[in-house]
């Protein structure tokens, strides 16, 4: 595709404009990579590309928040890079993707940024943007997190509680790093599963004999994620620093979270398309390959009220986002651990059927609408991570990333259609109603009807600000409230006084 093709006029008729608050019919007219006008009856010049829309929806493209490109992981790495994933994002309707970097333990961190920036700025077919991995802690790592954000655009860091000898934080390191993220803006993601027992719950397992996929199971039980998690969100308190948990896969875990949020602690979760729908009678099945396909970390739950439980909290807003946390290998790779299963290869596809997944048992399911599914794949993003309503809106003036989306139309997900990399597909099989039919990335027709014209590179960078408001002016308003007031007679009694009713206003935030 020509580099002109952004200058390209497109005209979406007959539409409903669907946003995270509001549906209406419009048309949407583009131009020069900006959507310029929303409205009936619009006045446009000549030349313009027509799409009919009749009958179908008009989304803000979807934002996929977790995603593993061109990644080393446990010895393997993922068959996707930055051009396969991200084609394989915009035939699912996903226009913007934040990938990972994680670096190695005393990797630079900036380093490991600026290779990850050399591969993708050359492949990706969407916008993109980078998470950056604490991966370990000291002063050179502080330095460099400020550098991150002061000029390479970096406004969000994961940091792990799993992963002992690997990526594990101590608590005291995760204390003084969620303070680091307070003070420089930044979003802290933090993966909560206690990496101290996990790691004496592989050696039981593989001690009883337990060697197979069944083991990431029974040796990471839900308790251990509900109890890294209210330690995380303790932690973060004490830190005074927002939190943003990922990978929230129990229904304890999820407890957690809707008790701090009640508490009017600034808490967000993300959940994946895989929790949400999947359970872990997988790990049970008599196929080895089966099995292991479906090893991830969390693992997916027994219960199998798991995933609707999940899906109801995106669907009322305890959790916030819904990413893919497309990681994919292929069953060879997963068979390095046929013997031993801490050595099966963590994660799982989903770049592609992230949205029409979640639509088939998010919307047709009945646990939203279709304006809580474009916020919890799209505009909630958008707003955590500084990008609203740039993205994640159809409104005059942002980014023309939008998903002709036809609510009638329906796909059965397989691994011998698919456009991402890999020979597993966990959703194998499954019929979605509601389907991406065409996708518009800054005013580029990128994908339509099955058809692609994206070009390898032709997605940029996003650059993305820090103290996002979503996160920070509920924080700020705390900090207020929070302050001890200063007493003239410095009486003890009366200082004591001060606290308890400081503490009363803290529990009274909602």
């Amino acid at each position: 595709m020509s580099s002109s093709s952004a200058m390209v006029r497109i005209l979406i008729k007959g539409g409903k404009v669907v946003n995270d608050d509001c549906t209406q019919e419009a048309d949407v007219y583009i131009e020069n990579g900006i959507i310029q006008q929303v409205g009936k009856e619009l006045m446009i010049p000549g030349g313009a590309k027509v799409i009919d829309a009749s009958g179908k929806l008009v989304l803000p493209g979807g934002i996929d928040t977790s995603v593993h490109l061109e990644e080393s992981f446990m010895n393997a790495t993922t068959v996707d890079d930055f051009y396969s994933g991200t084609k394989a994002a915009l035939a699912g309707g996903t226009t913007m993707v934040i990938g990972h970097v994680l670096p190695e333990k005393n990797e630079s961190l900036l380093e490991a940024y600026e290779k990850c920036r050399h591969s993708a700025d050359s492949k990706a077919c969407c916008d993109y943007a980078l998470h950056i991995g604490v991966t370990w802690w000291g002063p050179k790592v502080r330095a460099e997190m400020e550098k991150l954000v002061r000029d390479k655009g970096v406004n969000s860091f994961q940091m792990f509680m799993a992963y002992k000898d690997m990526f594990m934080l101590r608590d005291s390191e995760l204390f003084q790093v969620l303070q680091h993220c307070k003070d420089i803006g930044a979003i802290a993601r933090v993966h909560a599963e206690n990496g101290e027992l996990v790691s004496e719950g592989a050696k039981e397992a593989l001690d009883l004999g337990i060697s197979g996929p069944e083991g990431i199971e029974i040796s990471r039980p839900e308790e251990l994620e509900a109890e890294a998690t209210h330690r995380a969100i303790t932690i973060a308190n004490r830190a005074h620093c927002p939190i943003y948990l990922v990978n929230v896969s129990s229904m304890s875990a999820g407890d957690v979270v809707a008790t701090a949020k009640m508490q009017g602690k600034v808490v967000h979760g993300e959940t994946t398309t895989a929790h949400t729908v999947l359970n872990g009678m997988q790990y049970y099945h008599q196929d080895w390959s089966h099995a292991a396909a479906h090893v991830t970390v969390p693992p997916l739950r027994l219960d199998p009220n798991t995933p609707n439980f999940l899906m109801s909290l995106l669907g009322n807003d305890t959790l916030n986002v819904v990413g893919s946390d497309h990681r994919p290998f292929t069953v060879k790779q997963k068979a390095m651990g046929k013997d031993d299963f801490t050595k099966i290869p963590h994660g799982l596809p989903g770049i592609q059927d992230r949205m029409s997944v979640i639509w088939e048992k998010g919307v047709i399911g009945g646990k939203m609408d279709e304006n809580r599914f474009v916020a919890v794949t799209s505009s909630n993003a958008a707003k955590i991570y500084n990008l609203y309503p740039r993205k994640g809106r159809i409104i005059p003036g942002a980014d023309a990333d939008v998903v002709v989306w036809d609510p009638e139309g329906s796909k059965i997900i397989s691994v011998e259609n698919q456009v991402q990399g890999g020979d597993i597909n966990p959703y194998e099989g499954l019929r979605c109603h509601g389907v991406p039919i065409v996708t518009i990335s800054r005013g580029r027709l990128v994908y339509e009807n099955g058809m692609f014209t994206c070009a390898e590179g032709s997605g940029k960078f996003c650059p993305l600000r820090t103290f996002p408001d979503y996160l920070y002016k509920k924080m700020v308003q705390r900090e207020k409230v929070l302050e001890i007031p200063v007493l003239k007679k410095g009486n003890i009694i009366e200082k004591v006084e001060g606290w308890l009713k400081i503490n009363q206003s803290c529990t009274n935030l909602s």
